[in-house]
């Protein structure tokens, strides 16, 4: 350790030396090669490439899905093979710590108590999420009691929604949990203009207002709130509003959305299907603005991607977007019960070219203050390494 001159007052502090942390990392709801892609999936694929990034080592330790694993009683033996596999593999090649990324009722880390209890590993969970109403059920108790198992085995957790953070502090004590804010890299969802130009051309939108929406479209809450889009939409289309729904994303519900888009907006709908991450800025700058309900949505990387690039947002306040969105400030929130105030909002904005600006302005402003992935995983990665020193320098 060094000394380095403080700049304030000339004061002296210890400089900490970089620090190479080797991390034991693991996936249980998808691994980060899984091919269909999600909000989560990308989350998990950026802390990994994030953390990798501070000289740290990743080694993924296991590739096998817990998804409803208490249901598979064949998978369960799967795991305890494997548990016992990646002991010995950590015995060989020993880590300074075990970092979970994502476990809740439908895939409850089974691997990471059991490695880390054996091994005297630090146990470390990310975006832990406990829900007591899941013990409601007779299909989700036995993912609660294994979700909750796991997360009261771990040294810390992280959440990354406020709700999340205050149902963990119910189940252990403050000092084990910690909050850190969902974020995403503001450079790669810039607003560019000339790509509005190109874009908006090829739709032939010139003289239209552009909404845009994107969604896993399989069945059940995604494909309703793409259904409640298009029925938005239409009736404002009804009303005289010039507008273009735009809606990026592919899967089996597909062909219904785009027959129910065709009978209700004829060709003032356009499906694009699956969009690569990479280019996905090219679209939101060509939209006037983003709306999509997010139905049970744990918190939705759509919301930070579509504020980046400057465009207001039109959601349900119910969910996940109120922890990416200021309503008012930054986009619309509406309750869930009352789907015309959704249209109402859309209506809004719609009618409103100096209201959209203010929130698109204020949402970019919005997204570099408390979304940029580097600043807020920065957080992570020292209460980590503090996490290890600590163990170093004494039992956990």
């Amino acid at each position: 350790m060094t000394e380095a001159v403080c700049p304030i007052d000339g004061c002296f502090q210890a400089a900490v030396e970089p620090w190479t942390m080797k991390i034991a990392y693991y996936m249980p709801f998808k691994p980060p090669d899984h091919l269909n892609p999600s909000g989560d999936l990308v989350t998990g694929r950026e802390l990994q490439e994030f953390l990798a990034g501070q000289n740290h080592r990743l080694d993924l330790v296991s590739s096998l899905r817990s998804r409803w694993v208490y249901w598979k009683p064949h998978h369960l033996i799967r795991h305890r093979s494997e548990a016992r596999r990646v002991c010995r593999a950590l015995r060989l090649e020993p880590a300074d710590l075990w970092l979970t990324y994502h476990t809740y009722y439908k895939a409850p880390d089974l691997l990471g108590p059991v490695c880390t209890t054996k091994l005297r590993l630090p146990y470390v969970i990310f975006q832990a999420i406990y829900s007591t109403k899941r013990r409601r059920s007779v299909k989700t108790l036995p993912g609660f009691i294994l979700n909750r198992k796991a997360q009261r085995s771990a040294q810390m957790v992280f959440a990354n929604k406020k709700k999340d953070e205050k149902n963990l502090r119910r189940l252990l004590p403050g000092t084990r949990v910690r909050y850190i804010a969902p974020g995403l890299q503001p450079a790669q969802f810039p607003f560019d203009s000339r790509k509005r130009q190109e874009v908006r051309a090829q739709w032939r939108a010139a003289d239209k207002q552009v909404v845009l929406s994107t969604a896993m479209l399989r069945p059940g809450v995604k494909t309703e709130g793409i259904s409640q889009v298009i029925k938005s939409c239409a009736e404002l289309h009804r009303l005289g509003h010039k507008l273009l729904l735009v809606v990026i994303g592919d899967g089996r519900t597909r062909p219904q959305l785009e027959e129910e888009a065709r009978r209700n907006l004829g060709s003032s709908c356009l499906f694009l299907g699956r969009i690569e991450r990479a280019e996905l800025y090219h679209y939101y700058s060509a939209a006037d603005l983003f709306a999509f309900p997010g139905i049970e949505e744990s918190l939705g990387m759509v919301y930070l991607e579509a504020q980046s690039t400057g465009l207001p947002v039109a959601a349900y306040g119910d969910w996940g977007a109120s922890e990416a969105v200021i309503n008012g400030q930054t986009g619309l929130l509406t309750p869930a019960s009352r789907p015309e105030e959704f249209t109402a909002s859309i209506r809004q904005l719609l009618n409103n070219p100096e209201l959209r600006t203010t929130m698109g302005e204020e949402a970019t402003q919005h997204i570099l203050r408390h979304h940029d992935l580097h600043k807020n995983y920065a957080l992570l990665s020292a209460q980590l390494e503090e996490i290890v020193r600590s163990q170093i320098s004494g039992p956990f």
